[in-house]
C-alpha cells in the first residue's frame, strides 16, 4: 500500500481515499490524534526501555512531558497503549525481517539474516520485547504461573502468522515443497527460534552464548534437519551456503 492509501490512525482505502471524514476541522482534529498518539506511543516505548516491562501509567505520562489523564484520553487502558506500542514494535521487526530475507542471496542466507535480526532487535531492547510479548488476561502485568514465574501470553498472531509467511518462502525455494509443508515447516522454525531467542534472552551473564554463535547455530540445526531429510536420496542441495561447511565444523569442534 502507498502512503497515500495509509492513515496514521491506521484506517485506509485501497485507493487512498479517507474514511469517514466530513470537512478540513474533522481532517485536522484525526490527525492531531493520530500524530499525539504516536507521540505517546514513543514515549511509552522509551519508557518501558529504561524501566522494565512493569513501568507505570504515571512514568510513561511523565516520559510524554504530560499527565496521566492525558494519556488515558486517547488509551483506554494500559492494555490499549500496551496494544499500541506492540503494533508499533512488530511492524518494525517485520519490515526489518522481510528486508533481511529479500536482500539474501540464498534461501539459507535468508534464514540465517532473519535469525540474526531477531536476536538483534530482542538484544537491543528486552524490556520492550517482553513488555509486548508478555501481558495478563487484564493486559496490565505479567502473567504469572502458579509458581510464580512469568510465562508469554500469544498475543501477537498476526504478526506471527506474518513472520511464517517470511520463513516459509526461502525454504520453498529451497526443496520444492508444497505451500502447506512450508507453512508446516516454517511455523515451527518460528517457533524454534522464538523459545531460543527468549531463553537465551533471559539466561543472562558472562557465560551467556553470543549472539553471534547462537545465530549460526540455530540456522544449522534448522536448515540441516528438514533439508537433510528431504534430501536424503539425492545430492546436497546447491543452495546450502559454503559458510555452512565452517559451521559444520565449528560445532564438530565444540562437541
Amino acid at each position: 500500500m502507498t502512503a497515500a492509501g495509509r492513515e496514521l490512525d491506521g484506517r485506509s482505502t485501497t485507493d487512498g481515499r479517507t474514511v469517514g471524514r466530513s470537512d478540513g476541522r474533522s481532517t485536522r482534529w484525526d490527525d492531531h490524534r493520530a500524530a499525539r498518539r504516536a507521540q505517546l506511543v514513543n514515549a511509552a516505548r522509551k519508557a518501558v526501555h529504561r524501566g522494565g516491562p512493569g513501568v507505570s501509567m504515571d512514568e510513561i505520562a511523565a516520559e510524554a512531558g504530560t499527565s496521566k489523564s492525558i494519556v488515558y484520553r486517547y488509551f483506554d487502558d494500559k492494555a490499549g497503549l500496551r496494544l499500541a506500542v506492540a503494533a508499533h514494535v512488530v511492524a518494525t521487526m517485520h519490515d526489518a525481517l522481510r528486508e533481511a530475507a529479500e536482500t539474501a542471496p540464498t534461501p539459507q542466507a535468508a534464514l540465517r539474516a532473519m535469525v540474526r535480526v531477531y536476536l538483534e532487535m530482542i538484544e537491543h531492547s528486552p524490556n520492550v520485547y517482553w513488555f509486548v510479548t508478555r501481558t495478563a488476561i487484564g493486559g496490565n502485568e505479567p502473567a504469572t504461573d502458579a509458581g510464580g514465574l512469568s510465562g508469554p501470553v500469544e498475543a501477537l498472531g498476526a504478526y506471527l502468522d506474518s513472520v511464517i509467511e517470511l520463513v516459509a518462502a526461502p525454504f520453498a525455494r529451497a526443496v520444492h515443497v508444497p505451500a502447506a509443508t512450508a507453512a508446516a515447516w516454517a511455523a515451527g522454525a518460528v517457533g524454534f527460534v522464538r523459545g531460543a531467542g527468549e531463553w537465551w534472552l533471559g539466561h543472562g551473564g558472562s557465560d551467556r552464548q553470543a549472539r553471534e554463535d547462537l545465530t549460526e547455530q540455530v540456522t544449522l540445526w534448522l536448515w540441516n534437519g528438514p533439508v537433510g531429510v528431504l534430501h536424503h536420496d539425492g545430492p546436497t542441495p546447491a543452495t546450502t551456503d559454503a559458510s555452512d561447511i565452517s559451521i559444520r565444523h565449528r560445532t564438530q569442534e565444540n562437541r
